[in-house]
């Protein structure tokens, strides 16, 4: 098959339809990579809370005016 400018320069007309599919399923992979970071991160921090030592509190949590 040889190179042509048409093959280059024309591409197919796309329809509304297949355009909004795949803005729809390029969203959708952001939205659940982005689900997945976080949740990684809340459990990572959760871990590290949970390591920390209670710190003891003193009977006084609020300063009165």
């Amino acid at each position: 098959m040889t190179a042509t400018k048409d093959g280059f320069f024309k591409p197919a007309k796309v329809s509304a339809q297949a355009k909004a599919d795949l803005t729809d399923s390029v969203a959708r992979d952001i939205l659940a990579a982005e689900t997945a970071a976080r949740k990684v991160k809340t459990e990572k921090l959760r871990a590290l809370r949970l390591a920390q030592p209670i710190a003891e509190t003193t009977g006084k949590t609020k300063k009165k005016r």
